[in-house]
């Protein structure tokens, strides 16, 4: 074996030096003298390669070349000003397959993220690593995924290494400097005056509202080189201390009073609904019965309309993000999350931030990972006082595609909530999971429910059964809840929303509604409240609801609420949104006026009651409080391995434990994060020598 390793290791890693034949110094020479022209060629084949990949078809990259020819040329020159970079090198050859692989990897991850999701890959999507990876064996990331990912990188990898070990080297003079600035010249200079001329002459967008639509016509590398430059805000040309006050005096001669206080606010419930798309907006889709009867009788009875939202098929924090600050996602850059960027430094005035200020309690409810779209850090920035993830949540049962946590859950979760400020309102955000994709192409419900007609293909049809029959389970968790608000002796007002259609390659003509960003809320209230329906904009849905029950609070809220037929509308949101997130914040004087919250993890606290020997020796059980699946051990401040074994009972290995030791039992997010701790409590081993046992039976210390 070490003679076998050892030949390799001198054909693949030892570099020789030998003669080579005219010819081929010959070839050599020429690929040298006209490397521009072949450069010119390498881009355009790693664009149309990249467009194959990425639309997963031979042809529609065809179609892209012949009906945006000036995009995929545009494309071609970014990849071209890319491999400008070769000539600083004397290693010519490997640094083009460097280059040429780098573009050629994107395009494979574009193409991967578009077979479950309708958004592209953008540069913000890198941040979301590793909420990837702590989703492993999900329909996001299986483990076989992963594993052709490794091989196929360490393939591409070794190749690279024998390449720069054996491959040929460029053996002129180099004239650093001149080649160097040429470089510069290249990419700092030509590169953005060519955008400038292509964006000027409509060949490639400088904005596109639509993402999926933007790479679809402009190409992905371009698509992708926007996401990586254009990112954040800019700064609006009319940006100024006196527009900011200009402003903010429209707003308060229009803007009325609060009509409500702290003791006779109604509660306010926000619930997202995951991928959820009312069945009968689909042209083609049919069904033998309705499977969401709830969701249509709260559309006849109360208030409810279209609701425009920012993302198709994925980007559910983009949604979020914009019905609870109440700004556009129109004004970032392509493909930008907030939550992933500017919300990781700056705190943002929100709905639950808005209503802190007029005595609510705030709360969002997820069950799903509480580190996912770094949820935890914006619900923090955007006011919340506690945030239950699924993490704090007793969790045992999942959707019959085995990815998801059941919506069933958060009912209760949802009225833990309330019943956890019993003198104050509460703003609650409750967000779904039950109806997310993927959606299985076999069969996994056995004599489903709910049976669909109007789609041939076999694998489609068993998605949109399997989707239908889920959008059912949702329907039914609606009911349960509003039975419950119903049955408590308070006022209540509940929205429902989807944040995107599902991701089944819905076009626009498929929906009644000619818009595959439109999705649709409903609402529900014991106040016999005025139904007013109306299509909304997902940024202005809580000015909407908060107006209806008489809550001006908030810049945000209450610009939506005074200026949305103005003719400066969309101006002076910009300007508000950017003085906010980026500017001098103006409008509050300079100062923080909604800081961060030092938010807290789940409404129930995390108690260790006692600690036992198992009657075998071998085991030391923990009881106590309100354990999880996610309930770690932790002995001395060292994490042990840990068994979940109910609710009020872990267990852990005897040999991780000693007499005398400290137990603390926390809640794990991905990452390690520790969510919440319980108190500490000192363990007493009755076998211990009673020299070392002269102490009391044990300490409580309720230590968060």
């Amino acid at each position: 074996m070490k003679r076998i390793f050892g030949i390799i290791k001198e054909k693949l890693f030892t570099r020789t030096e030998k003669e080579h034949s005219e010819a081929y110094m010959r070839r050599i020479a020429f690929l040298n003298k006209y490397s521009i022209l072949f450069h010119l060629l390498i881009s355009c084949a790693i664009v149309f390669i990249v467009e194959v990949i990425s639309r997963r078809n031979f042809l529609s990259a065809c179609s892209f070349v012949g009906s945006h020819t000036g995009a995929y040329f545009y494309n071609a020159f970014i990849v071209f000003t890319s491999l400008c970079l070769v000539y600083l090198f004397r290693r010519r050859a490997f640094m083009r397959i460097i280059i040429s692989g780098f573009w050629i990897i994107l395009g494979v991850i574009n193409g991967c993220i578009l077979s479950n999701r309708v958004t592209p890959f953008g540069f913000t999507d890198l941040k979301c690593i590793n909420d990837l990876l702590a989703m492993n064996n999900t329909s996001y990331f299986t483990a076989q995924e992963a594993t052709l990912v490794v091989i196929g990188l360490g393939l591409f990898f070794l190749f690279c290494a024998v390449l720069f070990i054996k491959g040929p080297r460029y053996q002129g003079k180099i004239h650093k400097v001149v080649m160097l600035a040429t470089v510069v010249s290249v990419m700092f200079v030509a590169l953005p005056v060519t955008t400038s001329a292509a964006q000027k002459s409509n060949i490639v967008a400088s904005y596109f509202s639509n993402i999926a639509q933007g790479y679809e016509n402009y190409g992905f590398i371009y698509g992708f080189s926007s996401s990586v430059v254009d990112r954040g805000m800019n700064k609006p040309d009319s940006y100024s201390e006196e527009t900011i006050a200009s402003i903010e005096t429209t707003v308060d001669q229009t803007k009325e009073e609060t009509t409500v206080s702290k003791k006779n606010a109604p509660n306010i419930i926000c619930v997202l609904l995951e991928s959820f798309c009312d069945p009968d907006e689909i042209n083609f889709l049919d069904y033998n019965k309705d499977p969401i009867p709830t969701f249509h009788k709260l559309e006849k009875e109360y208030t409810s309309g279209y609701l425009t939202v920012p993302v198709v098929g994925a980007g559910t924090a983009n949604t979020e993000f914009e019905v609870l600050s109440g700004m556009s996602m129109q004004y970032f850059g392509t493909g930008e999350y907030p939550y992933k960027t500017v919300l990781k430094k700056t705190d943002c005035e929100s709905t639950a931030s808005a209503l802190a200020s007029i005595g609510y309690g705030t709360h969002a409810v997820h069950n799903n990972g509480g580190n996912f779209y770094s949820r935890v850090n914006a619900f923090s920035m955007m006011g919340f006082d506690t945030f239950t993830s699924k993490e704090l949540m007793n969790i045992e049962a999942y959707t019959p595609n085995g990815s998801w946590s059941t919506d069933d859950i958060l009912v209760d979760e949802t009225i833990k909530t309330l019943d956890a400020t019993p003198k104050q309102p509460d703003f609650t955000y409750t967000i779904t999971v039950g109806t997310h994709g993927d959606y299985p192409t076999e069969p996994v419900i056995v004599n489903p429910k709910y049976t669909i007609s109007g789609v041939e293909d076999t694998e489609k049809a068993n998605q949109w059964t399997y989707y239908v029959n889920q959008l059912n389970e949702v329907d039914t968790f609606m009911a349960d809840l509003i039975n419950k608000l119903s049955a408590r002796d308070e006022d209540t007002i509940v929205v429902f929303f989807g944040d995107h259609l599902p991701t089944m390659g819905l076009e626009d003509t498929d929906m009644k509604s000619g818009d595959i960003y439109k999705t649709k809320y409903v609402t529900w209230n014991n106040m016999n409240l005025e139904k007013k329906d109306a299509d909304l904009y997902a940024y202005q849905l809580m000015a909407s609801i908060t107006d209806s029950v008489g809550i001006h609070e908030g810049t945000i809220l209450t610009y939506h609420q005074t200026q949305t037929n103005s003719r400066t509308y969309s101006e002076g949101l910009e300007n508000l949104q950017y003085d906010i997130l980026y500017g001098k914040r103006y409008c509050y004087n300079g100062e923080d006026k909604y800081p961060a919250t030092d938010i807290v993890m789940g409404i129930d606290e995390v108690k260790v009651t006692d600690a036992i020997n198992s009657i075998g020796e071998s085991e030391v059980i923990i009881y106590g409080e309100n354990f999880t699946k996610w309930s770690k051990v932790f002995v001395n401040g060292k994490k042990v391995n840990t068994i979940f074994s109910g609710t009020d009972c872990l267990v852990i290995n005897k040999e991780d434990i000693q007499n005398g030791d400290t137990i603390q039992v926390c809640q794990m997010g991905s990452g390690n994060t520790v969510f919440r701790s319980s108190n500490e409590f000192t363990y007493v081993d009755p076998d211990a020598p009673v020299a070392d046992s002269q102490m009391p039976e044990s300490s409580e210390n309720t230590k968060q």
